[in-house]
């Protein structure tokens, strides 16, 4: 008897996560998605980088998911056709103070295997970036950008011709795990499977409260706002434009991304949403149950100096710009143009710390995607034959 599996959520990593179940085990594969099109969140309202894994500790399931899931996803855009162009990026220190940050970002990215890594000085990296400038940089020279919504979307076409379905516009109700199996109401329809893998995003604590498994972790969800430059100011930027992480925070900063379309982007920051699809200030939804979570306010405590940072950014294009400028002077407050911004999925344990990698739980019948953030799309191909792998094997 053919197995059937659900897969709640069809962003990137749903649907890769489909796909693969389909293409190795032969499963029937249903994906439940509460909006009608796949790739209406996170995958949808990201930058667009190929991580290479420069930042990620060695050892660590992101450190090795995305180098695994690079050369995977480079692969796959191949074969179908999908833009993928190795631009290359810049981690600029500004300052001397930066520095052996900047040193030790290179051990780590060396340690994961990154090719290419080069440390440059000040003159070296304008002859990547002739208008940009630091003290030094890394050189990343095959980071790469894609289109991840058209990789979705080629993804649920995989799924269909595998003999799967993709459920559009079937959000889902509720959730009954059985000693056989789960029983899952999504939009007005009843479904039964073997088992169920959920890819939730933003909604994955609603999700598993429904199969009973709330978890020692919640979502916060962090809204991350962009500009774009206009007219002649897109030739700054010939790449990817990256200012040395702060290691207490799993956010990159405000960086300049170059797109595969030829846009460039100037963002994302990072502010605290007060709903799940939290893309306005006006939207506060979801703010009992944010705000309930007791990690939400001891990491509030713990961070409050660099979460009004982040709020003044988010008020200020001033301030936007001026994070911007760091590292192209030339930049000016006309080259800049707010476009929609997304929001990220953060897991928060109850103490309050921001929880930097993957992590995937198995509960009996029932697996969930606790937390995959930034590079999860990256990694996407990876991170499905990870959970391809620690899905439980049914027996008949």
């Amino acid at each position: 008897m053919t197995e059937k599996i659900g897969i709640v959520g069809a962003g990137i990593v749903g649907l890769a996560v489909a796909r693969e179940l389909a293409a190795t085990r032969g499963a029937e594969v249903t994906v439940l998605e509460k909006e009608g099109r796949v790739a209406a969140h996170q995958t949808g309202h990201n930058s667009g980088v190929v991580h290479a894994g420069i930042y990620y500790p060695p050892g660590s399931l992101k450190a090795r998911l995305c180098r695994e899931g690079v050369a995977l996803l480079k692969e796959y855009c191949a074969a179908n056709e999908l833009p993928y162009d190795e631009v290359g990026k810049l981690v600029i220190a500004s300052t001397s103070a930066e520095r052996p940050r900047l040193s030790a970002l290179a051990e780590r990215a060396r340690a994961n295997g990154v090719p290419g890594i080069a440390e440059l000085d000040a003159l070296a990296l304008r002859e990547i970036e002739p208008h940009a400038v630091g003290v030094g940089a890394i050189h990343s020279p095959h980071t790469a950008i894609c289109d991840f919504p058209a990789v979705a979307r080629r993804l649920a076409l995989d799924v269909v011709e595998l003999g799967g379905s993709v459920r559009l516009s079937h959000p889902v109700r509720a959730i009954r795990e059985r000693p056989a199996g789960v029983q899952v109401l999504a939009g007005r329809r009843r479904f039964a499977f073997d088992r169920l893998v959920v890819c939730g995003g933003l909604w994955t604590d609603a999700v598993a409260r429904m199969a009973g498994h709330p978890g020692d972790v919640r979502i916060v969800p962090f809204r991350g706002e962009f500009y774009a430059l206009r007219g002649a100011a897109k030739d700054l930027v010939r790449g990817l434009i990256y200012p040395v992480p702060d290691p207490r925070y799993p956010f990159l900063g405000v960086h300049l991304t170059r797109q595969t379309d030829g846009e460039v982007l100037v963002g994302p920051n990072a502010v605290l949403a007060l709903a799940y699809e939290g893309y306005r200030w006006r939207n506060i939804r979801n703010f009992r149950q944010i705000l309930g979570w007791p990690g939400t306010l001891r990491m509030a405590r713990q961070h409050w100096r660099t979460g009004l940072k982040e709020v003044h950014g988010s008020l200020s294009k001033r301030a936007f710009l001026r994070a911007a400028q760091r590292y192209v002077p030339e930049l000016t407050s006309a080259d800049l143009v707010r476009v929609p911004g997304g929001v990220r999925a953060q897991a928060v344990s109850r103490d309050g710390r921001l929880v930097d990698d993957f992590v995937v739980d198995v509960h009996g019948n029932v697996v969930l995607v606790r937390n995959a953030p930034s590079p999860a799309a990256t990694s996407s191909l990876a991170i499905a034959k990870h959970i391809a792998g620690i899905v439980p094997a049914l027996v008949r």
